[in-house]
């Protein structure tokens, strides 16, 4: 019976975890332009991961964060045709980065990338 609560109780928290997955990366599919205090409250909630999964949720909970931090600085770095230039500015470079980060994020719950991830975690039917 205290083998089944607990793993009850495990699948609660991976479960909790991989939500606060999806509801960040929808937040960041939103507009592509995630706030500093959403990725601060994204990394309070899945602080726990580091306990509770094998280290390869960690670390795509840690390529999520840094790929948003860079997105961030992308799309703060970006000007249009109506702002004035900062030396050294380049374009294209700074575009190039925003796409990639984009299509990242977006193969994230189009293809299914996170599902996958958390998959063997939270399927039940094993």
């Amino acid at each position: 019976m205290n083998e089944r609560k607990y793993q009850l109780d495990l699948y609660e928290r991976r479960l909790r975890v991989y939500q606060e997955v999806v509801a960040f990366l929808r937040r960041v599919l939103r507009d592509f332009k995630p706030e500093i205090t959403e990725l601060q409250a994204f990394a309070a909630s899945t602080a726990e991961a580091d306990f509770i999964f094998d280290p390869d949720i960690p670390a795509y909970l840690d390529e999520i964060y840094k790929r948003a931090l860079a997105l961030r600085s992308a799309s703060n770095q970006y000007r249009d045709m109506f702002q004035p230039v900062p030396p050294g500015y380049d374009h294209k470079k700074i575009v190039d980065e925003m796409h990639e980060q984009e299509m990242w994020f977006t193969d994230q719950l189009g293809a299914g990338a996170t599902k996958q991830k958390f998959k063997e975690y939270l399927d039940v039917r094993r």
